[in-house]
């Protein structure tokens, strides 16, 4: 029997029911309620007997589901309905006592919070995978030296092992971030009822162990209302993906034949329908592209959440739509990226031209002057009349004449030609965490201790 005297009109269904997505709630679903039926049989709210009818019935649930043969129904406005439907299909009248002591509103922010917690292990187990892949190249490539960039104009000189190496931390944080979602998911909401708890003597802590929680909601009203753990969820997304979409553009950059660093393989390429000699880095491209994207989801699912009243409201559904893209997304492209990454060839001779730029040795230059007892930004003025007269003439700075040094500064002699030999100015930024040979060594131990810590 229903209160309500009229059928649902079908646009409303439409709107309503969240069973063509949340379906993949479903073995989350599966596995609470195992633990559900066993806490309400350990403390005498069903009988053992019942308890093992519905297992058996929930464990031919699972099956279905897992081959895909689960019975779906039109009826079924969402994946709790769904399998309490189809348990009392296969158990009997005894299915109905499942959701003794629990509500949906529960229900869902347990299974909610269980997907979020799965997933959350895999987006740290991917960015474990692609920060050793990132690794692994900046061990291959220690010494290949290649020009930095600032305004996207050559800047200074570091090596390629250098600049790989500042994503793998970058995916260290990401790492991080991820770990707190696993963290906040850790507190279960099951057994807050509707809102106000239930009107039987659960153990909640019960559950909480044999789902894998760490603890328990303390207070009912909060327990069906929070998706703090969702919003944690796309905010790591959000930002692990901006940084996954920075090396994508660089990718993009490097693979065209104006910079010419690198090639990324034909698995991760694709041609023209009308230029037979192209050879895109879509892969890279994606990259750049599903950052926005996940960005999107999390200020969407704020927007759903800003000013909500307590408890439960139909809103909370929007949470699933933009979780479940997002984890798909992010999944994939941390896949991808590993995968082009694992796979891309780098080119040492022309790295090495561009690295060679002598005006790239400018900041070095100046600091000869500072350790002579200039103050540096007298030196930087010197130094860029030096580039001014180099650039009047055309010619490298290593072409400028003694007489011409001496002009600019007394200071400036033979030393200034050591200075822009091969390699001198790579070498020279000894501070930690520099580009030295020395300094990236260190960095690579602390990279990979980094990312074999958990």
């Amino acid at each position: 029997m229903s209160r309500f005297g009229e059928p649902q009109h079908d646009d409303f269904r439409a709107l309503n029911d969240s069973i063509a997505y949340d379906r993949r709630l479903g073995p989350y679903d599966v596995e609470q309620s195992r633990a559900h039926a066993a806490m309400l049989a350990s403390r005498g709210i069903i009988t053992e007997a019942e308890r093992d009818q519905l297992h058996a019935g929930l464990a031919q649930i699972a099956g279905e589901l897992r081959d895909g043969s689960f019975p779906f129904s039109p009826a079924d406005e969402d994946i709790h309905m769904a399998i309490e439907r189809r348990l009392t299909e296969i158990a009997g009248t005894v299915g109905g006592k499942l959701h003794t002591a629990r509500s949906r509103n529960d229900q869902v922010a347990t299974d909610m919070a269980m997907f979020v917690r799965a997933h959350a292990q895999r987006a740290i187990e991917r960015i474990e995978s692609l920060a050793a892949t990132l690794l692994a190249q900046a061990e291959a490539h220690l010494d290949w030296p290649l020009p930095g960039y600032t305004h996207l104009q050559r800047a200074q000189p570091v090596y390629l092992s250098h600049h790989l190496l500042a994503y793998v931390w970058m995916l260290v944080r990401d790492r991080r971030r991820f770990a707190a979602v696993l963290e906040a998911s850790s507190w279960m909401p099951l057994g807050a009822g509707a809102l106000a708890g239930v009107n039987f003597d659960t153990d909640r802590r019960l559950v909480a162990r044999e789902l894998g929680f760490s603890h328990v909601s303390p207070n009912s009203i909060d327990a069906v209302s929070n998706r703090d753990f969702v919003l944690d969820y796309l905010a790591a997304a959000g930002t692990c993906a901006t940084h996954l979409s920075r090396l994508g553009a660089e990718v993009v950059l490097w693979s065209s034949e104006e910079f010419g660093f690198c090639e990324v393989s034909d698995a991760w390429a694709s041609g023209s329908s009308i230029m037979p000699q192209k050879k895109n880095p879509d892969a890279a491209e994606l990259l750049r592209a599903k950052a926005p994207r996940l960005v999107a989801h999390a200020s969407a699912l704020h927007g759903v959440l800003h000013a909500l009243p307590l408890t439960y409201n139909k809103d909370l559904q929007e949470d699933k739509e933009h979780l479940f893209d997002a984890v798909d997304t992010l999944e994939l492209s941390l896949a991808a990226a590993q995968g082009m990454l694992a796979s891309i060839t780098f080119r040492r001779e022309r790295l090495a031209a561009t690295a060679n730029d002598e005006f790239l040795a400018a900041t070095d230059i100046a600091d000869l002057l500072v350790r002579r007892g200039m103050p540096f930004r007298e030196a930087h003025g010197i130094v860029a009349g030096l580039v001014r007269s180099a650039l009047r003439q055309g010619k490298a700075l290593s072409a400028l004449t003694e007489e011409e040094l001496h002009a600019q500064s007394p200071l400036l002699d033979q030393e200034f030609y050591a200075v822009l030999r091969d390699g001198a100015w790579l070498e020279s930024k000894v501070s930690e965490g520099g580009t030295s040979l020395g300094r990236v060594r260190e960095q690579l131990e602390r990279a990979r201790t980094a990312i074999e810590r958990r």
